[in-house]
């Protein structure tokens, strides 16, 4: 197979705008400004081609934790994802005892040092009995920054993310930590109020976890935590597209205020996302996933997600009425940013891994590139 390939006739999506019959020109693992002699064209007429998705909050897919799993486990989530165009994940894990997830720290990390993974992403134990979900209340901890330390040292230097409840003790002290380190502090799972949400924003905290979902809601006289997340442009919020965490007004009201600059797409998938209904462990907790939405046993709380890239993809396009130049920007760009990756990946341009998405007329997905090598080949 020639290294060199010329992807031609499609839509092509750059940080410039849509071209009309553009073509991505690939040489090797990298996007190239001109083909090598013997290229491969490749004929993409009546597709789009979109940069390749990033999501920088997922626990696992496939059948598979990353958790909990094994290596091949994790890669295996990684690989479904992959089929559903997302070529970069950043690992999420769920509360447990901090021992255990110092040692996942351990096995994430190497799968990080290695490419497969972005990074790891932790949401727990630092959040509030109050707004847990499905995270096991007994193994709860304020967040102190001894602990964020320990963990950040344990993940040698891949941790890109804390989820914290910014208002307990503790909580402060750790956002500032955290923002000299580089490390995304997340406020999320919380209870704050307004006014603790903009401390919490001033001592450096940059994404919302999850907006809307496992936090106070938006009130006229007691606006919590959401409006000073939406207000505030040093926020990027997270938006889980799939119908259920989210009513379409709230998206849009989301989508609308912070802009298309401001959002990030994310799945927050779990085991059951591109494999099926069934009964699943979320950490230490059982969860039944039915008709695709996942929830406790116990409590009935939401679970996560079974969602995918792809059909948050499509349904921001043809249900929510995006533009698609602003779900890219909220499915890639804007996540490759947080992760201070974008020199590499989330837009299509010469230099930048060959990352990238074929979608049809219908947005549906037809091919998927990483690297330079097909994961789903669009013929």
């Amino acid at each position: 197979m020639a290294t060199s390939k010329v992807l031609a006739g499609a839509q092509v999506v750059l940080p410039t705008g849509t071209v009309t019959n553009g073509r991505v020109i690939v040489d090797g693992a990298r996007i190239a400004g001109a083909p090598a002699a013997d290229a491969e064209t490749v004929d993409l007429t009546g597709h789009w081609v979109v940069p390749g998705f990033v999501d920088i909050h997922n626990h696992g897919g496939g059948g598979a934790s990353f958790t909990s799993g094994t290596v091949e486990d994790v890669l295996k989530g990684i690989h479904t994802h992959r089929l559903h165009g997302t070529t970069t994940v950043v690992a999420s894990t769920v509360t447990g005892e901090m021992g255990f997830l110092a040692q996942r720290a351990g096995v994430l990390s190497e799968l990080a040092e290695q490419g497969d993974l972005a990074g790891i992403h932790f949401e727990g134990p630092f959040i509030s009995p109050c707004r847990k979900g499905a995270h096991s209340e007994g193994l709860l901890r304020h967040p102190d920054p001894a602990d964020v330390r320990k963990l950040m040292d344990a993940a040698r230097g891949q941790a890109k993310m804390f989820t914290l409840a910014t208002e307990l003790p503790g909580g402060i002290d750790s956002v500032r930590l955290l923002a000299e380190h580089g490390v995304i502090a997340a406020i999320g799972h919380t209870d704050a109020t307004y006014e603790q949400t903009v401390e919490a924003i001033d001592a450096g905290a940059t994404v919302a976890t999850h907006l809307f979902n496992a936090m106070p809601g938006l009130g006229h006289r007691v606006p919590g935590p959401i409006a000073a997340l939406l207000e505030d442009e040093r926020i990027t919020v997270e938006l889980i597209n799939d119908g259920t965490h989210l009513h379409p007004a709230s998206f849009e009201l989301a989508f609308h205020h912070a802009g298309a600059s401001r959002v990030a797409l994310i799945t927050d998938a779990m085991d059951a996302a591109g494999f099926g209904d069934g009964r699943y462990m979320l950490g230490p907790l059982e969860v039944e996933v039915k008709d695709s939405v996942a929830r406790l046993v116990e409590g009935g709380s939401i679970a996560g997600s079974t969602l995918t890239q792809d059909r948050a993809f499509k349904r921001s396009v043809t249900v929510d009425g995006l533009s698609v130049e602003e779900t890219v920007r909220a499915i890639s760009v804007n996540p490759a940013r947080l992760l201070g990756q974008y020199d590499r990946i989330g837009s299509l341009e010469p230099g930048k891994d060959a990352d990238l998405v074929v979608l049809d007329a219908a947005f549906d997905l037809k091919g998927v590139m990483r690297k330079g090598e097909w994961v789903v080949e669009p013929f």
